[in-house]
């Protein structure tokens, strides 16, 4: 379980208390897409795996929402794309995420958790044993203490208890890095023949941690890390998960270069169709477990 540090108790009571945000939850459309959730015709769902690559612009989230509807959240934007979070998830007629993972402190990641976390019911949420003195990670905390939960440490080898038709596994972090980004929660979702391996900002050195252990990573759809900086997906790596498809979640004209042309390269090398955030706007992935659907915003 995650414990807050002294420093960070005294900020907390010393912060002010919070200044509601009421704002009206509007369903936003796909412009000019024919299959999208809020259309009057939807893609059905029903008996499906649905794996949403939600656009943040350069930052990252994951929607899962299982055959039997029970939904797993994996970060949240940044700070200011918490109305855009609430949006989508109201969107998908989403009120309760059973499973909410924070994969590390970066803001891009869990800046719109808070948020999250107030507004919908919420049942488990699992983070890293990493701590960060951010006001950004401080306001996570303040919300999961006032909703009165606790937080399960993220780590390698754990089974979530998500839907009995679809298997969730932890594969990352394998050990505790100097490097945040390498603390990266990493998880496998498995439903029938098809399979996703989503990996935070994992980086080279968990990479090769997760290539010693053993550990299956070969998966259909991969989620590229750290938004397609060259310092992850590494040769070895890409060749181990051996992706059909692959999902970069980064921003339009971002300032850091993502997604590299290195990691482009490579995943052109290895034959992999790729989505992007950047310039597709929201990916979907539909599978009944034999065959996939894949549609994306624009």
């Amino acid at each position: 379980m995650i414990r807050l540090l002294p420093f960070m108790k005294q900020r907390i009571l010393g912060y002010a208390a919070l200044i509601l945000c009421l704002s009206l939850l509007a369903g936003c459309s796909f412009p000019g897409s024919t299959k999208d959730p809020s259309s009057s015709t939807p893609i059905d769902g029903k008996g499906k795996l649905r794996v949403i690559f939600i656009d943040v612009g350069q930052g990252a989230s994951q929607l899962i929402i299982t055959p039997s509807g029970k939904t797993m959240l994996i970060d949240a934007g940044n700070n200011d794309k918490e109305q855009v979070m609430l949006d989508t998830l109201k969107r998908y007629g989403i009120a309760r995420l059973d499973i909410v993972i924070g994969t590390h402190p970066d803001a891009d990641h869990i800046g719109g958790l808070d948020k999250v976390i107030d507004k919908l019911s919420i049942g488990r949420i699992y983070m890293p044993k990493v701590s960060s003195n951010t006001k950004t990670f401080e306001s996570v905390l303040r919300s999961i203490q006032r909703k009165g939960l606790k937080v399960t440490t993220a780590k390698a080898g754990l089974t979530l208890n998500l839907d009995s038709s679809v298997q969730v596994n932890m594969i990352a972090p394998r050990s505790h890095y100097e490097d945040t980004n390498n603390n990266s929660a990493v998880i496998k979702v498995v439903y029938g023949k098809h399979s996703f391996l989503l990996t935070g900002d994992a980086e080279a050195e968990s990479e090769k941690d997760m290539l010693a252990s053993g550990a299956n990573l070969h998966s259909d759809v991969l989620l590229v890390g750290h938004h397609g900086s060259k310092s992850s997906t590494s040769t070895a790596f890409l060749k181990k998960v051996s992706p059909q498809y692959a999902v970069i979640q980064s921003g339009k004209g971002n300032k850091y270069g993502h997604p590299t042309q290195t990691v482009l390269k490579r995943l052109q090398k290895q034959g992999v169709k790729v989505y992007r955030n950047d310039t597709q706007g929201t990916v979907e992935f539909l599978t009944d477990g034999q065959h996939f659907q894949i549609r994306a915003e624009r």
